[in-house]
C-alpha cells in the first residue's frame, strides 16, 4: 500500500483540478505584497459565483418541474456558499488603506462592478436592470447576460409554482416581460400569507419560502460585508472603473429579491 503511494497515478490530484493552470492564474502587476491577496480573494469569489449559478439554475429547473426536494438542497448550498463569500471580506479587510492605495494604480479601470457572473446571479435572483448590460457591450458575455435578463428568475418560477398549486395569481404575474423586475404584488403576498398560516398543509411551499428567505438574508449579509470592507479601506471615495464605491453598494442593500416573503412576517 505504501509503495503504491509513490507510484505516479494515471491522473493526479493536480491533473484533476487543473492546478497548473489555476495556480498560474495569479499575475500581480506590481511588487506590492498585498496584491496577491487582492487577486486570490477575487478569483476565489468568482469560483464561488460560478458554483452558485450552477446550483440556482438547477434549482430553478426543479421548481419549474414541481420537484422541490433537490431545489431545497441546492438553494441551501448557495446560502452556505454565501457564508464563504462573507468570510472572504474578513480576509480582505486585513488590507489597510495604505496597502490598497499602493496597488490601486495597477488595477487600471478594472472593477468588481464589471463581474458578469455577479450580474448573472442578480438577474437569476430577480434584480433585473437592463442598464447593467452597458458595461459588457462588445464582449463575449453580453449575449448570455441578455438571455439571462429575459428569463424568469428563481422567484418568478416560485410564483408560477404557487399558481399551479391553486393560489389566485394574476395572469400578469405569470406571463410578463421577464426583463423587468418583479413588482410587489398583493395577490402574491396573500398566497404566501396563506402558506405561512398553515405550514402543515403547505409544508413544501413553506419550506421553499424559508429557503428563499435564508438565501436573501445571506446575500444581503454578503453585500453588507462588502460595503463595510470598502468603507474600511477606501472610505467614501469612488471605486475603480468609474463605480460609485460605497454609495453604490449601500443603494443595493435597499432592495429585496423576494419582497412578499418579508412582508408576510408583518401581517401574520
Amino acid at each position: 500500500m505504501t509503495e503504491k503511494l509513490h507510484t505516479p497515478p494515471a491522473m493526479s490530484y493536480g491533473d484533476y483540478l487543473g492546478l497548473d493552470t489555476l495556480l498560474a492564474s495569479q499575475k500581480p502587476r506590481s511588487d506590492e505584497h498585498d496584491e496577491l491577496l487582492f487577486i486570490v480573494i477575487h478569483q476565489a469569489s468568482e469560483l464561488w459565483l460560478k458554483l452558485s449559478l450552477h446550483e440556482l439554475r438547477a434549482a430553478r429547473e426543479h421548481i419549474r418541474a414541481d420537484d422541490l426536494g433537490p431545489a431545497f438542497k441546492m438553494i441551501a448550498r448557495v446560502s452556505r456558499i454565501q457564508g464563504q463569500l462573507i468570510q472572504s471580506w474578513d480576509v480582505l479587510g486585513t488590507m489597510t488603506p495604505s496597502d490598497y492605495h499602493a496597488l490601486r494604480p495597477y488595477l487600471g479601470q478594472s472593477s468588481g462592478f464589471q463581474s458578469f457572473q455577479y450580474r448573472m446571479l442578480e438577474f437569476l435572483l430577480g434584480a433585473k436592470d437592463a442598464t447593467m448590460l452597458r458595461v459588457h457591450e462588445g464582449t463575449d458575455v453580453h449575449a448570455p447576460l441578455v438571455q439571462a435578463l429575459a428569463e424568469p428568475s428563481l422567484y418568478d418560477e416560485a410564483i408560477r409554482l404557487i399558481a399551479r398549486r391553486g393560489f389566485a395569481i394574476p395572469e400578469a404575474e405569470l406571463n410578463r416581460d421577464w426583463r423587468r423586475p418583479h413588482v410587489d404584488s398583493a395577490a402574491v403576498e396573500a398566497a404566501w400569507t396563506a402558506v405561512y398560516r398553515d405550514p402543515e398543509k403547505y409544508w413544501d411551499l413553506y419550506e421553499l419560502a424559508e429557503k428563499l428567505v435564508d438565501l436573501e438574508f445571506r446575500f444581503q449579509q454578503w453585500r453588507f460585508a462588502h460595503l463595510k470592507t470598502v468603507e474600511r479601506i477606501i472610505g467614501f471615495k469612488g471605486g475603480t472603473g468609474g463605480s460609485a464605491g460605497a454609495a453604490y453598494l449601500a443603494k443595493a442593500l435597499e432592495g429585496s429579491f423576494f419582497p412578499e416573503l418579508f412582508k408576510v412576517r408583518t401581517v401574520l
